[in-house]
């Protein structure tokens, strides 16, 4: 079993920047990933990184603003998130999978956190 409590979400004015935490604790997973979710939205995929911490995936819409990376001494994963837009508001989700299946498919997750809001003011 892995537990996963994010944290670092807020009200932030367009063009501001927040950085969002997951800390794990349980079992070592292979691929961690950040999820997002709007109002009336399918959950979608916004960042992944593998175990190695080198390889990482964006969808098209925060490459060049956010940057997924990991502490694993800390057993946290971080999302920055630069040059914040409207669009950007939902409820981020922390997930991560014990193996390494395809890396932007929600149901590849085994374990999501609770959810951190993030609001965007334009």
């Amino acid at each position: 079993q892995v537990r996963l409590v994010e944290s670092g979400g807020g009200l932030v004015q367009a063009g501001g920047s927040l950085r969002l935490s997951c800390v794990a604790s349980g079992k070592i997973s292979h691929t961690w990933a950040w999820f997002r979710q709007a109002p009336g939205k399918e959950r979608e995929f916004v960042a992944g990184i593998r175990w190695n911490g080198v390889s990482t995936t964006y969808t098209n819409s925060v490459k060049g603003r956010f940057t997924i990376s990991k502490d694993d001494s800390k057993s946290t994963v971080f999302l920055q998130m630069n040059d914040l837009k409207s669009e950007d508001t939902a409820v981020y989700y922390c997930a991560t999978a014990l193996s390494g299946r395809s890396i932007i498919t929600r149901n590849a997750y085994d374990f999501w956190g609770q959810g951190t809001q993030v609001t965007v003011s334009s």
